[in-house]
């Protein structure tokens, strides 16, 4: 997508020095548009960790071009101790953020490549480089289909509304900023504006790191899209005066079942929207599907993060980002980052290969090569 007119993907080798990976650090948006240089694993892993860089399908690639730096660091290892270190760094990958699915499977497509360079290092580094970019482009592609088949539903309601504008609601940040380009829930969004299709956006803040408020906003805004900043608990009446045709969101994990973990409030929406019969979708490349779980509450692993992120809040005051106390000091905070929408509040998922019933079944007639796994 475009930032001031400007192409950018979220993630990069640097041009001129295929020694460093560069980023968007999120963490300053919409003020701040600050470019990082990762260098080592560590910085990857702190990058994912600490959340400049988020969204299910970054948090793979990120994972996957840390392996690659972990990689170069490795290269004067003998064979046994390069393979190793690419042990520890996935370990130390996967470690960073429990449950966004697309991070184990980066890690583990790059060490399941290892052995197809045999014992050569210099191989096995161009292996992870290779992977890294083959991932990063596949989830490039697949986003872009999402969008393909995710704006006949938005075209459908137009043309059911004469034309009329297509509100839609979204939580948190599924747009290019969570992906490398396109984005999920955002791609059959900024496809139907392409096509000329009157949309609108209801983007709700996404209380405690304000994704929606603070980069959702700001994607929309750099694309042209009419969009509306709204308070997360604003969804529901919304929804009760006829005021939004769809819902459409990301996810973090999505369990092969229709199970959905996506950003806290997620499943909030999902209620609501059954509620005022408001067709909800979920948007999500392959690789965020778990396809070893079936049950989403008893089994997705939900993300704990620290009570600051619920008691402060972060803005712009006198051309600086300041955070600043919401509660009082003493009070204690809980952090849940995900939350579990069953698949029976799903209208469909929209996927790279179609729209599906958020069922096995739908999920396996669109990979039926899952079926015998």
């Amino acid at each position: 997508m475009k930032v001031d007119g400007k192409h950018y993907r979220t993630i990069w080798v640097k041009p001129d020095d295929e020694r460093v990976v560069q980023t968007i650090d999120q963490r300053g948006l919409p003020h701040r548009f600050v470019i990082e240089d990762l260098e080592t694993v560590e910085q990857a892993a702190r990058a994912i960790r600490e959340m400049h860089v988020r969204g299910a399908p970054l948090i793979g690639v990120t994972a996957a071009y840390g392996m690659y730096l972990a990689a170069l660091a490795a290269h004067e290892e003998s064979a046994p101790a390069f393979v190793q270190a690419m042990q520890q760094a996935g370990q130390l990958l996967c470690s960073t953020r429990p449950t966004a699915v697309n991070l184990v499977w980066a890690v583990e497509r790059q060490l399941q490549a290892l052995p197809a360079a045999g014992g050569d290092v210099q191989a096995c580094i161009q292996s992870t480089f290779d992977v890294a970019a083959a991932i990063a482009d596949d989830e490039v592609e697949n986003c872009r289909l999402i969008g393909e088949h995710g704006v006949e539903l938005i075209e459908n309601l137009s043309r059911e509304k004469g034309g009329e504008p297509v509100n839609i609601l979204t939580h948190c940040n599924a747009g290019w900023l969570a992906c490398v380009d396109y984005g999920t829930a955002t791609a059959p969004i900024y496809r139907a504006h392409e096509r000329g299709l009157p949309v609108h956006v209801w983007v709700d803040e996404t209380r405690p790191r304000n994704q929606g408020a603070r980069m959702t906003a700001w994607e929309l805004g750099q694309h042209g899209v009419a969009h509306t900043v709204v308070a997360d608990n604003v969804g529901g009446h919304l929804m009760q005066h006829g005021l939004v045709d769809m819902v459409i969101t990301g996810s973090d994990r999505t369990l092969y079942t229709g199970d959905v973990a996506n950003k806290i409030g997620t499943y909030l929406k999902a209620l609501a929207a059954r509620d005022n019969q408001v067709p909800f979708y979920v948007a999500l490349p392959s690789s965020t599907f778990d396809w070893e779980h079936s049950d989403g509450v008893a089994q997705i692993p939900i993300e704990e993060r620290e009570a600051a992120e619920v008691k402060t809040i972060s803005g712009l005051s006198e051309g600086e980002i300041r955070s600043v106390l919401l509660t009082p000091q003493e009070s204690p905070a809980a952090n849940f980052a995900f939350d579990v929408t069953p698949a029976r509040l799903v209208t469909a998922l929209i996927t790279e290969r179609g729209i599906c019933p958020a069922s096995e079944q739908g999920v396996l007639s669109l990979f039926p090569e899952r079926a015998a796994i």
